[in-house]
């Protein structure tokens, strides 16, 4: 049997997994500290306190001791152990989340998000500012399908809940050393000190390493892909009475990472053929600290948000709560996208923003009947820069060989069109830089009231309806600065397609509405076993694209409005919970009308266009199996069968083309050994096995644009002692070293010569954790 059919045939859950917990366990616990099935965890996914098997939805559900179990140290890592979830971590700039193959990943300001990411009850969807650190937390819930009616309209395919852990009465705190490979090190823990009415907790993690891609540019100092990430969290939590809890959370997160390893396969190095699995030559712009705002690739980010949420329970069966955040985020990228040492595509993004949020919600329950009803205002305004630096001969003969038999990189590396000025001009130039920037901006308002009401006729039925209604203005501007070039200057723009707008900047806006409704029914035959079925419609905002065009040579706003695009999602399953075997099964039809799909011109920039009809069905399973108290064995698996829909006259460019980034199968499988050995010590590990079938990196599907089947092995191992005082553990992850691409296709595929991006390769190291 192959490793892929073994996986599958687990069929299974990555202990969906965790136990519930006001506050997260230190990690690795011993086996007795909690000896619940995985369903028994508590979710608020939707908006009150309940067991994971009691959610009448599809979710996926780990705690903070879990995901240190598993060694998740990181968001793109949680997708290895979540059935129907991938998350391309391209850089902390730009992740790509994928919800059973939905991709959510443009930077465009103009664009809304098809994954909500909240962090603290707070949507922080936008592409540029969403990326969070993941320590310190109490869970991660994965809410999968529509959640319009609890999460807001940038859920049309689901949602991701981060919960940070909260301060609790007592004194206590946690540090943790490690060291790796790569020069990795990490220095984390938290100190949480207070009395049962005010209760601090600080928490921090600081993550550095060298980068796996080492770059032979001499004009840049470091490795591609090398890692400087630190974050600080400072929680209070201010508890007068037994009715009023008041948290207020800030979160500073930083990266100073290294460039994105854009490696071309068409443009040689001075080691040969391009090798994405090789060494790379990532020039730069010689211009780059004036032109793009560095002179070193890499990723330079900054995020402070702050949270604050109040719950009052002001009567029998009634609770108010509020939940209002700030977040900033400002970050600036450079990067290669030919992904060779010629001047030639050189670019940089810069993104800055801000985004509010209050939401107001009363709640009732009582033994037939919870309710909630409500109000949200949502505020955001944010920009995409996008600086352009390239040398005109290079880049006219690179992208269309103007002079025969001058290569734009000869077979030794060595960058031959770097003499293409001299020769096109006779000598009287060497070198002519050219720059260009075109800016997006997006001011978006959204405002909406919801309400959600279960009836329980019986103790074994559960009858759900809920609705949103939405009100939302989108108001874009576009700006660019496109000079006409020396060497060409019957044409407006060196790339073709960018205009200049004269100074200008265009603006334009649209209001909308929608009303987005849920239907769900809960039915349990046993106190062990219920089966669940939801209707759910969910909704990507319209697209008030606007760039510039030419009429009659004189520039203009060109605006496109991109409909909204619209799913209906129907599903059913069946949860389980026996306390030695928990699991759960279930099956998904997505349709949609107006799918959205993000195209990259010829000129660098992207654009949103309807691709027409498409549909998803789906299956995923989790199972967990505590056969004695010491070991867990866990297994998933979810199958996708989607795409844009065939003979599909709307877009026939689409038509048949299964999603970006979504792989047809999807399986985990593992164990945890977590066993006390005497005299205060104990011993614990979690090897686990990943799979995942081919997927393609864009749209249309393209074979070389795609990456096959991987096989990922991972585990983390180690041993306690004193009482879990004190903890030695050591990680692996890639244990077979596996080569496989992350992305490929980008901004070079634009212009013809697609580049491809490394994922990781073998990691491992120690990390000794000290907690009192």
């Amino acid at each position: 049997m192959s490793l892929a059919a073994m996986l599958l045939a687990s069929a299974s859950t990555v202990d969906s997994i965790a136990q519930a917990q006001t506050a997260p366990e230190p990690q690795n616990a011993p086996a007795d500290a909690d000896d619940r099935g995985g369903n028994d965890i508590i979710v608020t996914a939707q908006k009150i306190e309940q067991r994971a098997q009691d959610v009448p939805i599809t979710i996926s559900a780990l705690s903070g001791k879990r995901l240190a179990e598993l060694g998740v140290s990181d968001l793109d890592e949680l997708s290895n152990y979540v059935p129907g979830l991938n998350i391309q971590e391209q850089s902390a700039n730009n992740p790509g989340i994928v919800i059973r193959g939905i991709t959510s990943d443009s930077g465009s300001s103009q664009q809304g998000p098809r994954v909500t990411l909240y962090y603290n009850g707070v949507d922080i969807s936008r592409s540029r500012g969403s990326y969070q650190a993941i320590y310190d937390l109490e869970r991660v819930e994965v809410i999968k399908g529509p959640q319009a009616t609890l999460f807001g309209t940038a859920s049309a395919v689901g949602a991701i809940s981060l919960t940070s852990a909260r301060p609790k009465p007592g004194f206590s705190g946690a540090l943790t050393g490690g060291y790796g490979n790569y020069d990795q090190t990490l220095v984390s823990g938290f100190v949480n000190a207070g009395s049962d009415v005010l209760a601090g907790r600080v928490a921090f993690e600081w993550k550095t390493r060298d980068g796996y891609v080492e770059n032979l540019s001499p004009r840049q100092n470091k490795e591609l892909y090398a890692q400087d990430q630190l974050g600080v969290r400072g929680s209070l939590r201010y508890t007068p009475s037994d009715a009023l809890t008041i948290d207020l959370i800030g979160t500073f997160d930083r990266q100073k990472n290294g460039g994105t390893p854009f490696v071309s396969r068409a443009l040689p190095t001075q080691d040969g053929p391009g090798n994405p699995f090789g060494r790379a030559n990532l020039g730069g712009s010689p211009l780059s600290a004036q032109v793009l705002g560095n002179d070193q690739l890499g990723l330079d980010r900054k995020v402070y948000d702050v949270n604050l949420t109040a719950s009052y329970d002001f009567h029998d069966g009634w609770n108010f709560t509020t939940v209002n955040g700030y977040r900033k985020f400002d970050s600036a990228e450079v990067f290669d996208a030919d992904g060779s040492a010629a001047w030639y595509l050189e670019f940089a993004e810069i993104a800055k923003g801000w985004q509010a949020s209050h939401e107001g919600r009363f709640s009732y329950s009582d033994p037939h009947w919870r309710a909630s009803f409500g109000w949200n205002a949502f505020v955001e305004d944010n920009i995409q820069r996008v600086p352009f630096s390239s040398e005109e001969g290079t880049f006219l003969q690179c992208a269309g060989r103007v002079i025969p038999n001058l290569p734009c990189i000869d077979t030794a590396g060595v960058v031959q069109a770097a003499n293409a000025t001299s020769q096109l001009t006779g000598g009287l130039a060497t070198q002519i830089p050219y720059s260009s920037v075109f800016e997006n901006g997006g001011r978006n308002d959204s405002y909406s009231v919801f309400a959600d009401t279960t009836w329980i006729p019986v103790p074994a039925l559960e009858l759900t309806a809920g609705v949103r209604v939405l009100i939302e203005q989108r108001k874009s501007t576009f700006f660019a600065r496109v000079p006409r070039p020396v060497l060409n200057p019957a044409a407006t723009s060196l790339v073709p397609g960018q205009v200049d707008t004269a100074g200008q900047t265009y603006t334009t806006q649209e209001s909308y509405a929608a009303v987005l409704p849920r239907f769900n029914a809960l039915y349990r035959f046993t106190p062990e076993i219920n089966v669940f079925a939801t209707v759910s419609k969910g909704r990507r905002s319209p697209v008030v694209q606007l760039n510039a065009a030419l009429a009659g040579g004189v520039p203009r706003a060109n605006r496109q409005l991109v409909p909204e695009e619209i799913v209906w999602n129907y599903e059913g399953g069946l949860k389980a919970d026996f306390g030695k075997v928990s699991g759960s099964v279930g099956v998904y039809y997505q349709k949609y009308d107006g799918f959205q799909v993000s195209v990259t011109q010829p000129n660098g920039t992207a654009i949103t266009q309807s691709a027409g009809s498409a549909g998803n069905l789906g299956v995923e399973a989790e199972l967990n199996v505590r056969p004695v108290r010491w070991l867990s064995v866990f297994g998933n698996f979810g199958y996708i069968k989607g795409g844009i829909d065939k003979n599909n006259s709307f877009a026939p460019t689409f038509s048949g083309a299964r999603f970006r980034l979504q792989p047809e199968w999807q399986a985990a499988a593992g164990f945890t050994v977590n066993a006390p050995i005497g005299g205060g010590m104990r011993v614990f590990a979690t090897p686990s096995v990943t799979y995942r079938s081919r997927i393609f990196f864009e749209l249309p599907n393209s074979a070389a644009l795609s990456q096959g089947p991987v096989t990922l092995v991972n585990a983390k191992a180690g041993i306690s002692f004193a009482e879990d005082r004190f903890e030695l553990a050591g990680f692996l992850r890639n244990a077979t070293n596996k080569d496989y691409l992350l992305d490929a296709g980008n901004t070079g595929g634009a212009f013809g010569i697609p580049t491809f991006i490394p994922a990781e390769p073998r990691f491992y190291g120690a990390q000794l954790t000290a907690r009192f």
